[in-house]
Protein backbone atom coordinates (compact mmCIF):
# COMPACT_ATOMS: atom_id res chain seq x y z
CA UNK A 1 0.00 0.00 0.00
CA UNK A 2 2.53 2.37 0.87
CA UNK A 3 4.53 1.66 -2.25
CA UNK A 4 1.42 2.46 -4.61
CA UNK A 5 0.96 5.80 -2.13
CA UNK A 6 4.79 6.88 -3.00
CA UNK A 7 4.74 5.85 -6.30
CA UNK A 8 1.41 7.99 -7.28
CA UNK A 9 3.50 10.94 -5.92
CA UNK A 10 7.08 10.71 -7.50
CA UNK A 11 5.99 7.70 -10.11
CA UNK A 12 7.58 4.97 -11.13
CA UNK A 13 11.10 4.41 -12.48
CA UNK A 14 9.96 4.47 -16.11
CA UNK A 15 8.32 7.99 -15.46
CA UNK A 16 11.05 9.44 -14.23
CA UNK A 17 13.40 8.23 -16.56
CA UNK A 18 11.23 9.74 -19.53
CA UNK A 19 11.23 12.97 -17.04
CA UNK A 20 14.55 12.80 -17.57
CA UNK A 21 14.85 12.19 -21.36
CA UNK A 22 12.21 15.09 -21.87
CA UNK A 23 14.36 17.58 -20.21
CA UNK A 24 17.20 16.60 -23.25
CA UNK A 25 14.48 16.41 -25.79
CA UNK A 26 13.88 20.09 -24.76
CA UNK A 27 17.63 21.12 -25.20
CA UNK A 28 17.11 19.60 -29.02
CA UNK A 29 14.30 21.31 -29.78
CA UNK A 30 16.14 24.40 -28.26
CA UNK A 31 18.53 24.30 -30.85
CA UNK A 32 16.19 23.64 -33.76
CA UNK A 33 16.19 27.22 -34.87
CA UNK A 34 19.92 27.95 -34.51
CA UNK A 35 20.48 24.50 -36.67
CA UNK A 36 18.06 25.21 -39.76
CA UNK A 37 20.01 28.48 -40.14
CA UNK A 38 23.30 26.81 -41.49
CA UNK A 39 24.03 25.77 -45.30
CA UNK A 40 24.40 22.42 -46.24
CA UNK A 41 28.33 22.85 -45.96
CA UNK A 42 28.09 24.25 -42.40
CA UNK A 43 25.77 21.73 -41.06
CA UNK A 44 28.12 19.15 -43.02
CA UNK A 45 31.03 20.28 -41.15
CA UNK A 46 29.49 20.11 -37.90
CA UNK A 47 31.05 16.24 -38.21
CA UNK A 48 34.11 17.82 -37.92
CA UNK A 49 33.49 19.69 -35.21
CA UNK A 50 31.84 17.32 -33.00
CA UNK A 51 34.96 15.06 -33.42
CA UNK A 52 37.36 17.03 -32.89
CA UNK A 53 35.58 18.38 -29.21
CA UNK A 54 35.40 14.87 -28.85
CA UNK A 55 39.01 14.62 -28.98
CA UNK A 56 39.51 17.11 -26.85
CA UNK A 57 37.60 14.90 -23.82
CA UNK A 58 34.25 16.44 -24.54
CA UNK A 59 31.94 13.38 -23.96
CA UNK A 60 29.31 11.77 -26.15
CA UNK A 61 26.45 12.59 -23.56
CA UNK A 62 27.51 16.26 -23.79
CA UNK A 63 27.23 16.30 -27.28
CA UNK A 64 24.22 14.19 -27.62
CA UNK A 65 21.46 17.57 -27.57
CA UNK A 66 23.46 19.27 -30.54
CA UNK A 67 24.36 16.18 -32.46
CA UNK A 68 20.84 14.61 -32.35
CA UNK A 69 19.53 18.40 -33.27
CA UNK A 70 22.14 17.80 -36.52
CA UNK A 71 21.35 14.74 -37.40
CA UNK A 72 17.32 15.49 -37.10
CA UNK A 73 17.99 18.93 -39.25
CA UNK A 74 20.18 16.43 -41.55
CA UNK A 75 17.30 14.23 -42.14
CA UNK A 76 15.20 16.46 -43.11
CA UNK A 77 17.25 17.74 -45.73
CA UNK A 78 18.09 14.38 -47.24
CA UNK A 79 15.17 12.08 -46.89
CA UNK A 80 12.56 14.79 -46.09
CA UNK A 81 11.67 13.13 -42.72
CA UNK A 82 11.85 14.87 -39.16
CA UNK A 83 12.94 13.11 -36.08
CA UNK A 84 9.51 13.66 -33.93
CA UNK A 85 10.32 13.87 -29.96
CA UNK A 86 9.32 10.30 -29.46
CA UNK A 87 12.12 9.02 -31.44
CA UNK A 88 14.59 11.86 -29.81
CA UNK A 89 13.12 10.06 -26.55
CA UNK A 90 14.49 6.75 -28.42
CA UNK A 91 17.66 7.46 -29.75
CA UNK A 92 18.42 8.71 -25.97
CA UNK A 93 17.42 5.14 -24.91
CA UNK A 94 19.16 3.32 -26.98
CA UNK A 95 22.42 5.71 -27.04
CA UNK A 96 22.21 4.83 -23.12
CA UNK A 97 22.31 0.89 -23.95
CA UNK A 98 19.05 0.29 -22.91
CA UNK A 99 16.31 -1.27 -24.75
CA UNK A 100 13.50 0.90 -26.40
CA UNK A 101 10.16 -0.56 -27.51
CA UNK A 102 8.73 1.50 -30.69
CA UNK A 103 5.06 0.77 -31.98
CA UNK A 104 4.47 -0.21 -35.73
CA UNK A 105 4.77 3.13 -37.79
CA UNK A 106 6.25 5.11 -35.14
CA UNK A 107 9.73 5.35 -37.40
CA UNK A 108 12.20 2.78 -35.30
CA UNK A 109 14.44 2.75 -38.66
CA UNK A 110 14.71 6.73 -38.56
CA UNK A 111 14.71 6.43 -34.85
CA UNK A 112 18.21 4.44 -35.07
CA UNK A 113 20.40 6.89 -37.07
CA UNK A 114 20.38 9.50 -34.23
CA UNK A 115 22.28 7.07 -31.62
CA UNK A 116 24.43 5.66 -34.92
CA UNK A 117 25.37 9.16 -35.54
CA UNK A 118 26.19 9.92 -32.53
CA UNK A 119 28.53 7.11 -31.42
CA UNK A 120 29.72 7.09 -34.72
CA UNK A 121 31.81 10.49 -33.83
CA UNK A 122 34.22 8.57 -31.91
CA UNK A 123 35.18 7.06 -34.87
CA UNK A 124 34.88 3.46 -33.49
CA UNK A 125 32.75 1.83 -35.99
CA UNK A 126 29.27 1.00 -35.16
CA UNK A 127 27.60 -2.02 -35.51
CA UNK A 128 23.81 -2.69 -36.42
CA UNK A 129 22.51 -6.18 -36.08
CA UNK A 130 19.41 -7.53 -37.92
CA UNK A 131 18.01 -10.78 -38.28
CA UNK A 132 18.16 -11.24 -42.37
CA UNK A 133 20.61 -10.09 -44.99
CA UNK A 134 17.81 -8.45 -47.10
CA UNK A 135 17.25 -5.95 -44.05
CA UNK A 136 20.81 -5.30 -43.30
CA UNK A 137 21.45 -3.71 -46.85
CA UNK A 138 17.76 -2.35 -47.31
CA UNK A 139 18.63 -0.04 -44.23
CA UNK A 140 21.97 0.30 -45.27
CA UNK A 141 20.75 1.82 -48.84
CA UNK A 142 17.68 3.77 -47.02
CA UNK A 143 20.42 5.46 -44.13
CA UNK A 144 23.44 6.10 -46.60
CA UNK A 145 22.35 9.03 -48.23
CA UNK A 146 21.87 10.45 -44.80
CA UNK A 147 25.30 9.16 -43.27
CA UNK A 148 26.99 9.98 -46.37
CA UNK A 149 25.60 13.41 -46.04
CA UNK A 150 27.54 14.05 -42.29
CA UNK A 151 30.58 12.52 -43.53
CA UNK A 152 30.42 8.87 -42.33
CA UNK A 153 30.93 5.94 -44.30
CA UNK A 154 28.06 3.25 -44.59
CA UNK A 155 29.33 -0.86 -45.08
CA UNK A 156 26.85 -3.81 -45.12
CA UNK A 157 28.68 -7.45 -44.35
CA UNK A 158 26.96 -10.35 -46.11
CA UNK A 159 28.27 -14.34 -46.29
CA UNK A 160 30.76 -15.46 -48.81
CA UNK A 161 31.77 -11.93 -49.32
CA UNK A 162 35.52 -11.09 -50.98
CA UNK A 163 37.66 -10.58 -47.94
CA UNK A 164 38.82 -7.31 -48.72
CA UNK A 165 35.03 -6.18 -48.92
CA UNK A 166 34.20 -7.35 -46.07
CA UNK A 167 37.44 -5.59 -43.65
CA UNK A 168 36.34 -2.40 -45.71
CA UNK A 169 33.03 -2.81 -44.74
CA UNK A 170 34.07 -3.48 -40.66
CA UNK A 171 36.19 -0.28 -41.29
CA UNK A 172 33.50 1.91 -42.26
CA UNK A 173 31.80 4.17 -40.30
CA UNK A 174 28.43 2.52 -39.57
CA UNK A 175 28.15 -1.49 -40.54
CA UNK A 176 25.08 -3.36 -40.98
CA UNK A 177 24.93 -6.92 -40.81
CA UNK A 178 22.96 -9.97 -39.28
CA UNK A 179 24.04 -11.52 -36.14
CA UNK A 180 24.75 -14.82 -37.45
CA UNK A 181 27.67 -13.29 -39.87
CA UNK A 182 28.87 -11.26 -37.41
CA UNK A 183 29.09 -14.00 -34.88
CA UNK A 184 30.52 -16.20 -37.85
CA UNK A 185 33.54 -13.48 -38.89
CA UNK A 186 33.88 -13.75 -34.64
CA UNK A 187 34.89 -17.09 -35.32
CA UNK A 188 36.54 -17.25 -38.41
CA UNK A 189 38.33 -14.37 -37.19
CA UNK A 190 39.88 -16.76 -34.16
CA UNK A 191 41.32 -19.04 -37.27
CA UNK A 192 43.33 -17.04 -38.76
CA UNK A 193 47.11 -17.49 -38.60
CA UNK A 194 47.94 -13.38 -39.26
CA UNK A 195 46.41 -10.39 -37.15
CA UNK A 196 46.36 -8.95 -41.06
CA UNK A 197 43.65 -11.75 -42.13
CA UNK A 198 41.34 -10.56 -39.15
CA UNK A 199 38.30 -8.74 -40.76
CA UNK A 200 36.22 -7.21 -37.39
CA UNK A 201 37.83 -4.22 -35.46
CA UNK A 202 37.63 -4.02 -31.29
CA UNK A 203 33.84 -3.49 -30.59
CA UNK A 204 32.29 -0.02 -29.42
CA UNK A 205 29.07 0.44 -29.97
CA UNK A 206 25.41 -1.62 -31.79
CA UNK A 207 22.04 -1.50 -31.96
CA UNK A 208 20.22 -4.62 -32.50
CA UNK A 209 17.25 -4.91 -33.81
CA UNK A 210 14.43 -6.92 -33.35
CA UNK A 211 16.30 -7.50 -29.88
CA UNK A 212 13.98 -10.38 -28.33
CA UNK A 213 14.15 -12.67 -31.46
CA UNK A 214 18.21 -12.19 -31.63
CA UNK A 215 18.80 -12.37 -28.60
CA UNK A 216 16.23 -15.16 -27.08
CA UNK A 217 14.92 -17.06 -30.26
CA UNK A 218 17.46 -16.94 -32.38
CA UNK A 219 20.39 -17.34 -29.44
CA UNK A 220 19.18 -21.17 -28.94
CA UNK A 221 21.09 -22.06 -32.48
CA UNK A 222 24.86 -22.61 -31.97
CA UNK A 223 27.03 -20.84 -34.23
CA UNK A 224 29.38 -23.91 -35.58
CA UNK A 225 32.40 -23.42 -37.82
CA UNK A 226 35.09 -25.96 -38.82
CA UNK A 227 38.14 -25.14 -40.96
CA UNK A 228 38.71 -26.80 -44.60
CA UNK A 229 40.01 -30.15 -44.32
CA UNK A 230 43.96 -30.36 -45.01
CA UNK A 231 45.50 -33.07 -48.13
CA UNK A 232 47.09 -35.69 -45.91
CA UNK A 233 47.74 -37.50 -48.32
CA UNK A 234 51.61 -37.41 -47.64
CA UNK A 235 51.40 -37.98 -44.40
CA UNK A 236 49.61 -41.30 -44.48
CA UNK A 237 51.77 -42.22 -47.44
CA UNK A 238 54.23 -42.04 -45.20
CA UNK A 239 52.44 -43.81 -42.16
CA UNK A 240 51.60 -47.03 -44.71
CA UNK A 241 56.13 -47.27 -45.23
CA UNK A 242 56.73 -47.28 -41.60
CA UNK A 243 53.56 -49.60 -40.14
CA UNK A 244 54.72 -53.01 -41.92
CA UNK A 245 58.00 -52.29 -40.39
CA UNK A 246 56.46 -52.32 -36.75
CA UNK A 247 56.24 -55.96 -34.92
CA UNK A 248 53.31 -56.60 -32.44
CA UNK A 249 53.77 -57.81 -28.80
CA UNK A 250 51.84 -60.15 -26.73
CA UNK A 251 51.53 -57.64 -24.25
CA UNK A 252 53.34 -54.77 -22.32
CA UNK A 253 55.34 -57.52 -20.36
CA UNK A 254 56.43 -59.25 -23.75
CA UNK A 255 57.03 -55.83 -25.30
CA UNK A 256 60.10 -55.24 -22.44
CA UNK A 257 61.18 -58.65 -22.56
CA UNK A 258 62.11 -58.65 -26.65
CA UNK A 259 63.65 -55.41 -28.25
CA UNK A 260 62.32 -56.60 -31.95
CA UNK A 261 58.88 -56.13 -30.63
CA UNK A 262 57.51 -52.40 -30.93
CA UNK A 263 53.66 -52.19 -30.03
CA UNK A 264 51.02 -54.01 -28.27
CA UNK A 265 47.11 -53.76 -27.80
CA UNK A 266 45.56 -52.61 -24.52
CA UNK A 267 42.65 -55.27 -24.44
CA UNK A 268 41.34 -52.91 -21.47
CA UNK A 269 41.39 -49.51 -23.11
CA UNK A 270 40.90 -51.18 -26.83
CA UNK A 271 43.84 -48.93 -28.13
CA UNK A 272 47.40 -49.38 -29.63
CA UNK A 273 50.41 -48.63 -27.30
CA UNK A 274 53.42 -47.74 -29.12
CA UNK A 275 57.06 -48.65 -27.81
CA UNK A 276 59.66 -45.75 -27.36
CA UNK A 277 62.05 -47.62 -29.38
CA UNK A 278 59.12 -48.02 -32.20
CA UNK A 279 58.75 -44.27 -31.51
CA UNK A 280 62.56 -43.77 -32.40
CA UNK A 281 62.53 -46.62 -35.00
CA UNK A 282 59.46 -44.01 -36.81
CA UNK A 283 61.63 -40.78 -36.52
CA UNK A 284 64.76 -42.33 -38.31
CA UNK A 285 62.27 -43.18 -41.19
Amino acid sequence: MLSKIIGSVVGTKNDRELKRMRKVVSKINAQEAEIQALSDEQLQQKTAEFKARHQKGESLDALLPEAFAVCREASLRVNGMRHYDVQLIGGITLHEGKIAEMKTGEGKTLMGTLAMYLNAISGKGVHLVTVNDYLAARDAELNRPLFNFLGMTVGVIYSQQPPQEKIDAYQADITYGTNNEYGFDYLRDNMVFSLKEKKQRPLNFCIIDEIDSILIDEARTPLIISGQAEDSSRMYALINTIIPRLKRSKDEEANKNNEDEDFWIDEKTVRLRLAKKAMKKSSAS
